[in-house]
């Protein structure tokens, strides 16, 4: 693809706009898709200054929504999937039965362990977050741990899944790109990994014994109560989320798989809690609230529907565009370019590949570009300084497809917004896993730049 070459002026003057826009949204609350959009049509005049066609930037914005509506699927169906979780008793029972056995474990290093294992086997983070992380959630507000503390950690495990899960689309796209074998990125990633997950651990069991102390065993009794007076309850609910996993692990793809997730969530939601087709129409498009008169139960059991997701959607419209305007154009090439100027260690190369693959994450709203960029351009680099195409993958994995749930404005992070409640704002400072993945990323690659400066000598001293 040919791209008009632009003044560096023009790009960081477009660059700093758009974060500027952006920021102010976040700042003073405005709905975020006026940002985005703002930015998107800032782009595309600084373009056409530059002697792009309006018509070549309309395409370039169609094809993207185009190349996007899966993810708009996913987002409809994510909202309608907890409704119909909620009201056909499924999340009820299992946070009811769950409520028999938290009190014997430290919570939030469960829920980090459990996400974890949860969104290795899916394939997805925003997958996990959604289903079994909705259960964890509802669970902990039960032994009234914060919500954005559990979030930190229901986060962090679930996003393993976008680093290294072999049914993970963004782990597939990062292998395409670098064309490498799935064998070879696992086999690196471990090296960064490990360490990350111990500190997570660690993190989090500190952390979740606070909580562990003082649960009262009699509002929980009472939790249960409310749950088993306002729902059917029973074992056969459980079947679905498990049924749902084991699709998953097949390589059932998402939308299917939601699908029939939705499908089932309406006939029992029909059959065993007598809900009204009528009634159940309202469940799907404004979301589901439970009525047990407890205020601290109906808070634990609502959420979902179509009409919530709405903003979300313009907000993705917003990034999609935008992320199409800075791809397409080439506005973001020479960041690449100067980035990698000089670049003569693996250390060096390392870490500006994390930086940049981060930059992009963090100015495109998406992972995609943060993946696709530095893939294609970079290879010929590594090859160059011989370092192995698997550190690569691995470092875009571990940088700017981690960070994305701790962006505020990023499509990961507005729909775990959407999904549970919570901004990004305030559930980052405990998403550990995402924000330490980079920093062992970085120091294991300055190590291994020691260690080439250590052959070095000792070849030459033999010399």
């Amino acid at each position: 693809m040919e791209y008009n070459v632009m003044p560096k002026k023009d790009i960081y003057l477009s660059l700093i706009g758009m974060i500027g826009l952006i920021a102010i949204c976040i700042l003073f609350q405005y709905p975020l898709f006026f940002g985005l959009f703002g930015s998107a049509l800032l782009a595309g005049i600084i373009a056409i200054k530059n002697g792009v066609r309006g018509k070549k930037i309309v395409t370039m914005v169609i094809a993207g929504i185009r190349e996007c509506q899966t993810v708009f699927m996913v987002i409809i169906l994510i909202g309608m999937l907890i409704a119909l979780w909620m009201a056909s008793g499924i999340v009820p029972t299992m946070i009811y039965y769950g409520f028999n056995y938290i009190h014997q474990i430290n919570y939030l290093l469960a829920c980090f362990i459990s996400a974890a294992v949860i969104s290795l086997i899916m394939g997805t983070a925003l997958g996990t977050v959604s289903t079994i992380g909705m259960v964890l959630l509802g669970m902990g507000r039960g032994l009234l741990i914060p919500s954005h503390i559990l979030l930190g950690a229901i986060i962090s495990g679930a996003f393993i899944a976008d680093k290294i899960s072999p049914m993970g689309s963004l782990v597939n796209l990062t292998m395409k790109t670098i064309d490498i074998r799935f064998k070879d990125v696992a086999k690196s990633m471990l090296i960064t990994l490990i360490p990350t997950v111990v500190v997570s651990i660690i993190f989090f069991y500190s952390l979740g014994k606070q909580y562990n102390v003082g649960i009262d065993l009699q509002v929980l009794s009472i939790y249960q109560e409310g749950i088993a007076s306002n729902f059917y309850i029973t074992p056969i609910l459980m079947i679905l989320p498990v049924v749902v996993i084991i699709l998953a692990m097949t390589g059932v793809k998402i939308i299917p798989n939601m699908v029939f997730g939705s499908i089932a969530g309406i006939g029992f939601s029909m059959l065993l809690q007598r809900i009204e087709p009528i009634e159940m129409i309202k469940v799907i498009y404004f979301g589901f609230k439970a009525n047990t008169g407890m205020p601290e139960l109906d808070q634990i059991l609502k959420g979902g529907g179509i009409l919530p997701m709405f903003e979300v959607i313009l907000i993705v419209l917003g990034a999609v565009s935008l992320n199409s305007i800075l791809e397409g154009t080439g506005m973001i090439r020479p960041m690449v370019d100067q980035l990698m100027t000089s670049t003569k260690t693996r250390g060096a190369l390392i870490f500006k590949t994390g930086i940049l693959s981060s930059l992009l994450t963090i100015i495109t709203c998406d992972q995609t570009v943060g993946i696709l960029l530095p893939g294609r351009f970079l290879k010929s680099k590594y090859d160059e300084l011989n370092v192995e195409r698997a550190v690569l993958a691995r470092t875009i994995a571990d940088t700017g497809t981690t960070i994305a749930p701790l962006i505020p404005w990023n499509i990961n992070a507005i729909i775990a917004a959407a999904i549970t409640g919570v901004a990004a704002v305030k559930y980052a400072p405990y998403t550990v896993l995402c924000y330490i993945s980079p920093i062992v990323t970085f120091i294991i690659g300055y190590l291994g730049t020691l260690c080439d400066k250590k052959k070095q000598g000792l070849a030459e001293c033999k010399n």
